[in-house]
């Protein structure tokens, strides 16, 4: 399938990873989370579509979650990660609304490998404070390397950040995201490997994965999330350079509901 089909398909499914071709999808936002399940689409008369987030609400397997009120399962054979990302010649720098981001260009080939299936990466954002947490850890920002195959199917690679050394790669999403709510930088000219921002791999990579949810509406589920057990870490000053632009755009933990982590 070509990537702009592919774009096509990304597009009805994630609609909180939204551009202007979402403008018309009912309006949410993170202090109102408690009730996302109830916002009404006005246009939709047909019960389950005039709810588009009721699986806010009713979903079993929504994320984030305390990783620690999870089982962990070492028991169970999982395939081994291989996280095949490269140079890209022609990032966009995008603020969605919600947050700040970077959409790979058309023509982008990085992706995540688990076991024999392709992942494509399609893009990556940031919350702060951090959406999973650990017990009473809790993390000031939070990465989502967000994973599509043509079929729909989604995985999400979470990087925990922590505040210490200044991240060079971090600065570059930082001085290249629009300011405005929906800005697109498309023309920045910079190339951009987004390997640049993850933390040192063991090899084989050593990695949690639970299944999960978009940690905004729709809130749709079928989502697995794989964990890398070490942070990478910013500055005090990139934090509040993230904070001026998104502040609280985290969801709080889920309820757990007796799923595993599984791990190595």
């Amino acid at each position: 399938m070509k990537r702009k089909k592919l774009n096509s398909l990304i597009a009805a499914v994630i609609v909180s990873f939204a551009t202007s071709a979402f403008s018309e999808s009912p309006h949410w936002d993170h202090a109102e989370q408690s009730t996302w399940w109830a916002i009404e689409d006005t246009t939709q008369t047909y019960p389950p579509k005039r709810f588009p987030f009721a699986v806010c609400g009713v979903g079993q397997h929504q994320s984030p979650i305390d990783l620690a009120a999870a089982e962990v399962n070492d028991t169970i054979q999982i395939n081994p990660l291989e996280i095949l990302y490269d140079v890209d010649h022609a990032p966009v720098f995008f603020n969605s609304g919600h947050g700040i981001q970077v959409n790979t260009s058309i023509e982008y080939s990085g992706k995540l490998k688990v076991g024999e299936e392709l992942f494509p990466l399609i893009q990556f954002h940031f919350h702060s404070p951090g959406e999973h947490v650990i017990g009473n850890t809790t993390f000031p920002a939070e990465l989502h390397y967000v994973h599509i195959q043509a079929d729909g199917k989604i995985a999400v690679l979470a990087v925990a950040i922590n505040i210490g050394d200044e991240n060079s790669a971090f600065q570059t999403v930082l001085d290249n995201v629009p300011s405005v709510s929906g800005g697109k930088n498309d023309n920045s000219g910079l190339q951009f490997d987004p390997a640049a921002l993850l933390p040192p791999l063991d090899h084989p990579i050593k990695y949690y994965t639970v299944a999960g949810s978009l940690t905004t509406p729709p809130c749709s589920e079928g989502v697995q999330w794989y964990f890398l057990p070490t942070a990478i870490t910013i500055s005090e000053a990139q934090l509040n350079q993230l904070r001026g632009l998104y502040v609280d755009n985290y969801r709080l933990p889920q309820d757990v509901n007796g799923r595993s982590l599984l791990t190595q």
